[in-house]
């Protein structure tokens, strides 16, 4: 176990991470609850609308990893003057690309969900959900860039906070929204992606404003960086960016591969899903913090404390996941109870569950070594192993259990987890490895 000195120092910087991000996903098992009293059809269709939603925002989300590298960098080589500079660049970058990007996907937005689904009732709702989710892309991605820039300079709390009250925004326009309250039309699925779009533009407003007060003595709007830091911000972020998307177009072709077994399987999917990164939000949290952390070392030109903050990163992650995981290992038909109405569908979700709940700290491991790597600035490492395992490996499985096996919900969940698994064991390996340690920024 890490020192209590270390242990201070990754949960200060974690917890309001994890707060944050759990906020988030529990928000977005509210979304399900609330949508999923309309039906399977809606429920489908807001699951497979995020899953195409989380693909078409993943690139510009994914230059937030530029930004906090290069953050962190700057605060481990002391260079506190110009921390906000590399913000400045991705804010640029976010709108450079988001808002052509906007148009492009939003014309796109039927064809893409009509590749994913052909029951036309779902194509329907969820085509309407993704057009109202994809007018936030820029917002969106500029939202990321900040939680990069505050979490690399040790002041999470701002992005804990930003979130609680930018997610408390849109449970309240969800409750006016989806079935009708205080004089407004009852918009269904639609009304739940424009709540959200709505909240994340509102979040966007209150994290440049606390950046005015707090950044602007850190270089916040006063100019871009210079060619030099571009171009590194360019290496980092576009991989990173590419990872991203890539990453979620897997998610989203294996929620389409499900739906071929039949609507309930992918109901029942999503939840599992939704319950799979609460479950995981340690990995997620505490893997921000080891970008930071490592980032920071390195700046500081300490290899091999940057060695020993991912170490000890992953051993607390495992720690909270392994708790957090109980109860879906011993009730996971409670679990699942207030998302799954019908006991049918329920039913299939039970054993991959328990199955995946077992595997979570494991799986964790490789979550937080992920990002510890990109805190080095190794991104192709990180890349190759994620999107390769995720190609080359879990998707092509998956199709040929599903489909021209027509195997159950068990057996793509088992291939689901060792794919996970074995994932994580090559992550493991990587930062032992330590060839990070000589990656440039």
């Amino acid at each position: 176990m890490p020192t209590e000195e270390r242990r201070r120092r990754i949960f200060a910087l974690a917890l309001p991470i994890l707060g944050g991000m759990l906020s988030q996903n529990l928000l977005n098992l509210v979304d399900t609850y609330m949508v999923g009293d309309l039906g399977d059809v809606a429920l489908a269709a807001v699951n497979l609308g995020g899953f195409a939603n989380f693909m078409c925002f993943a690139f510009v989300t994914g230059m937030s990893a530029g930004v906090q590298a290069l953050c962190a960098r700057r605060v481990g080589e002391g260079r506190t003057g110009e921390t906000a500079v590399p913000l400045n660049g991705g804010l640029w970058l976010v709108l450079l690309v988001g808002l052509p990007l906007t148009v492009v996907l939003y014309a796109l937005a039927g064809h893409i969900f009509g590749l994913l689904e052909d029951t036309p009732e779902v194509v329907a709702q969820g085509t309407a959900y993704l057009r109202a989710r994809l007018v936030g892309l820029v917002a969106v991605g500029a939202n990321f860039a900040f939680r990069g820039y505050f979490n690399a300079t040790d002041q999470s709390r701002v992005y804990l906070r930003t979130l609680l009250v930018m997610h408390a925004l849109n449970v309240f326009f969800n409750w006016l929204l989806i079935d009708g309250h205080l004089g407004f039309p009852a918009m269904g699925t639609l009304g739940s992606g424009v709540a959200t779009t709505i909240a994340t533009f509102l979040g966007t407003a209150i994290y440049v404003f606390q950046a005015w007060f707090i950044a602007r003595g850190s270089g916040f709007l006063r100019g871009l960086p210079d060619r030099d830091t571009m171009r590194t911000m360019l290496r980092l972020s576009v991989p990173a960016g590419m990872q991203q998307m890539l990453f979620a177009a897997g998610m989203t072709a294996f929620g389409a591969i499900v739906s071929r077994v039949g609507t309930a399987e992918q109901a029942a999917s999503a939840v599992l899903m939704n319950l799979i990164l609460v479950a995981i939000l340690p990995g997620l949290g505490f893997g921000l913090a080891a970008t930071s952390l490592v980032g920071q070392a390195l700046g500081r030109g300490d290899a091999d404390d940057a060695r020993r903050w991912g170490w000890d990163v992953t051993t607390l992650a495992m720690v909270g996941v392994t708790l957090i995981s109980l109860p879906a290992m011993i009730f996971p038909d409670l679990c699942l109870r207030p998302f799954l109405h019908d006991p049918e569908t329920r039913a299939l979700a039970v054993t991959p569950l328990r199955l995946v709940a077992l595997s979570l700290p494991l799986d964790t491991a490789g979550v937080v070594l992920l990002n510890a790597l990109f805190g080095a600035g190794d991104m192709r490492r990180a890349i190759f192993i994620s999107i390769g395992m995720q190609y080359l490996v879990q998707l092509p499985l998956i199709w040929l259990v599903a489909v021209p096996l027509h195997q159950g919900m068990m057996t793509i969940w088992g291939v689901q987890t060792a794919y996970r698994l074995t994932q994580a064991a090559l992550l493991v390996a990587a930062w032992r490895g330590g060839r990070w340690a000589h990656a440039r920024l």
